[in-house]
């Protein structure tokens, strides 16, 4: 049985290219970087002394950078490569923390929640770019789910890194995290390989075929279906650890426990999970199978089992598994609908489109809570989940997108 199951993992991780596997590594290593944001409004708060309003514009102010950077970075790919674009956008995210750190002026701090969160963000959509580029054909899907694994891994460590840092000085934190981000640059420089496309022929032709994701209807249906799934899923991290402590009286411990199943089930699971199926069935179809899981995750806050804790355990366990089963796939369906001209573009729309979530998920989910109660926002969420998942299957339907 020990011997099948080693086997099983064994065949899961194999296959992928040495590229891949250093860009997921430079990933875990960006993600462990990611302590600060989780820490911004207990500094904004209790270093600074101002109000959680104030906070909350900064976190605020990084999301609208974030969404810059997610529209710029597909023009700077087009001039300087998706691997120039990680290279410098790390190196610039990394001095740019170092300086936030030293801040004592708030109006400077906002311009720089600005800043920071339009280089970070520019990065997304290379390293998606890059992902696809380094990956073998037959590997896009575990290759994205791999880096999902790095992201996952990075952040729990990351957040524990985070917490012990801020415990001694919370101006550490944006030390570690500029360190982090220019050691990302430098190991892209030095692990990863440079494509050539200035070959002569290549960059005219790739033009040539070069669509643009603003205008394929296909996909900003698919988008948007894609960006209320999103914005429902990211209330979870946003919104329910108030709610636990708040309304069910969960200690904060027990919490962050309980949201820790989350990155623990998808780094032991996901990627045997898309081994087992990626050749089963119709890919889309994980797609909306996953959303409506989701839809079943918000319904147990809304009608708990046996007790809130095990309702909110089992609640996250559907909530991961809608993660596990579409993510992935939503990954490999942007990727292919691109196609190689258009892959700088393609993943610049689709990081845009958790940008504003990033956004929309905060600030819809504390509105609808705030005004109507905890009860209409799950409610909210599930309508929404269920109209994305009919919305992705239909679309599927229509415009036969079997991938």
């Amino acid at each position: 049985m020990f011997h099948k199951i080693l086997k099983t993992y064994h065949t899961a991780f194999s296959g992928l290219s040495r590229e891949s596997w250093m860009l997921s590594l430079v990933m875990m290593i960006n993600r462990m970087g990611t302590m600060a944001a989780v820490f911004m409004s207990v500094y904004v708060t209790k270093i600074f002394g101002r109000s959680l309003a104030d906070a909350g514009l900064v976190i605020t102010l990084f999301g609208v950078g974030a969404v810059l950077g997610s529209l710029s970075s597909a023009l700077m790919m087009k001039k300087i490569g998706f691997r120039a674009v990680q290279i410098l956008m790390s190196l610039s995210t990394g001095i740019l923390f170092i300086f936030f750190g030293q801040i004592t002026n708030f109006h400077l701090l906002c311009v720089f929640a600005v800043l920071i969160g339009l280089v970070s963000e520019a990065f997304r959509p290379a390293n998606f770019t890059a992902i696809a580029y380094y990956s073998k054909p037959e590997m896009i899907t575990k290759s994205y789910s791999l880096n999902r694994f790095a992201v996952n891994l990075g952040m729990g460590l990351g957040t524990a890194l985070g917490g012990i840092l801020a415990a001694i000085d919370y101006h550490l934190l944006f030390l570690v995290e500029g360190v982090t981000n220019i050691t990302v640059g430098i190991l892209i420089l030095f692990l990863l390989p440079t494509i050539n496309f200035h070959k002569k022929g290549v960059m005219e032709k790739l033009a040539q075929k070069a669509k643009s994701p603003w205008k394929d209807t296909v996909y900003m249906k698919f988008l948007f279906l894609i960006l209320i799934y999103i914005s429902c899923f990211l209330v979870v991290f946003k919104l329910v650890p108030v709610f636990w402590k708040d309304i069910q009286h969960i200690d904060e411990s027990l919490a962050g426990s309980i949201l820790g199943l989350n990155g623990i089930i998808i780094a032991v699971f996901e990627m045997v999970l898309v081994q087992h199926l990626q050749t089963r069935k119709k890919e889309i179809i994980y797609i909306y199978a996953g959303i409506f899981l989701a839809a079943i995750g918000f319904a147990l806050f809304l009608f708990p089992l046996v007790s809130v804790v095990v309702s909110a355990v089992v609640a996250i366990i559907f909530i991961t598994l809608s993660e596990m089963l579409a993510l992935p796939f939503i990954n490999t369906f942007v990727v292919l609908r691109a196609g190689e001209e258009s892959r700088a573009s393609y993943a610049s729309a689709y990081t845009f489109t958790w940008s504003l979530s990033g956004i929309i998920a905060p600030a819809g989910g504390a509105f609808v809570a705030d005004h109507f109660g905890y009860h209409i926002l799950w409610i909210v969420l599930i309508l929404l989940c269920i109209i994305s998942a009919i919305g992705i299957k239909t679309l599927s339907n229509r415009q036969k997108l079997d991938f």
